[in-house]
């Protein structure tokens, strides 16, 4: 099992970041996001939630998960 590896960083040309994960730690089999979904281009991918704390040297990745629309919210009141 692989739970951890060096991954990279890096800024684009266009402004925007890449994380690169190693290759055996995003495939083992017990990596914790799955379910990739096909997007226009046909690449693979899911949303995630990326967060940090200030004073911290720590990135945090999280399954994204949507927020409740204002119509539910109001439908469960």
């Amino acid at each position: 099992m692989v739970n951890e590896g060096r991954g990279s960083l890096f800024r684009r040309k266009d402004g925007k970041y890449l994380i690169y994960l190693p290759l055996d730690l995003a495939e083992d089999s017990m990596f914790p996001f799955k379910n990739y979904e096909k997007t226009k281009r046909g690449a693979e991918s899911i949303a995630v939630k990326v967060s940090f704390k200030i004073g911290d040297n720590k990135l945090v990745v999280e399954k994204w998960k949507e927020p409740p629309s204002v119509q539910e919210k109001t439908k469960e009141k």
